[in-house]
């Protein structure tokens, strides 16, 4: 595994997002210019002058190690890679371009194969996340760091979580059930595990979809926290598998059996 200084890059970063998340917005105000990819997904010059922005800082702070992004092929096809940045710079492009506010800039750094910094800005909210070590969590409010602990608010017997949809499928009802989930609301994007990481909500539980980039920052934010993220079988996640694909996901505060 590389030896870095993974606090100095991270603190290093976070300027650089709130930056990106600015020009995101003022972008976004003049008008977006947006096509389809050929995945069939939306994709904005914003997307595209964030990406720039997020991948130019981090190469130039941590040039040894390769980035893989959400919106470019470099070092994509790569299928032995160990430590490397997940960078999604537009999470939630729906809401990005039709005017709503969850979508999110995001950068994960993996090393041997497990989350160990991110970075989540929501420019529309203005809320940055960040962490890089077990109990170093934290959001920037007011210019100032606050640690943050997903146990914050817990009540066992008003367990919320967070869904990508209003409509359960009968999978995702039943682990709900199983672990007491008293309701639930539809959140878009990664801003998902911030509002778990902060104690807001209290988890999420999602079948296999998307790619490793959507969740990477956002693994790491909540297992600062104290939360755990896993597959239904409560196995770890691990980071470069096959076309970066994920597997199901189970995220929880550490309340939560």
């Amino acid at each position: 595994m590389i030896e870095i200084d993974i606090k100095k890059i991270v603190e290093s970063l976070i300027d650089t997002f709130l930056e990106a998340g600015k020009i995101s917005l003022e972008l976004r105000k003049k008008g977006l210019i947006k096509k389809i990819k050929s995945d069939n997904t939306p994709v904005s010059n914003g997307d595209l002058e964030v990406n720039k922005i997020i991948t130019q800082k981090i190469s130039y702070l941590n040039p040894s190690i390769p980035i893989i992004s959400e919106e470019t092929s470099e070092n994509r096809f790569k299928n032995d890679l160990n430590d490397f940045w997940l960078i999604d710079p537009i999470d939630g492009t729906y809401d990005y371009i039709n005017d709503l506010d969850q979508f999110t800039i995001n950068a994960g750094l993996i090393l041997n194969k497990k989350p160990a910094a991110g970075l989540i800005f929501a420019p529309a909210k203005n809320r940055m996340f960040y962490s890089y070590g077990d109990q170093l969590a934290f959001e920037l409010i007011e210019g100032e760091p606050v640690k943050l602990n997903c146990s914050n608010n817990f009540d066992k017997d008003q367990i919320k979580f967070v869904s990508y949809s209003n409509k359960l499928k009968p999978e995702i009802e039943k682990i709900h059930k199983d672990l007491n989930v008293k309701k639930f609301i539809k959140m878009k994007s990664s801003f998902k595990f911030c509002v778990i990481a902060s104690g807001e909500f209290d988890g999420y539980v999602a079948e296999p979809r998307a790619f490793e980039w959507d969740i990477a920052a956002g693994h790491a934010i909540l297992k600062h926290a104290g939360g755990s993220v896993t597959d239904f079988n409560g196995k770890e996640i691990f980071y470069g598998k096959k076309d970066f694909k994920n597997t199901s996901l189970i995220l929880k505060s550490k309340n939560i059996l």
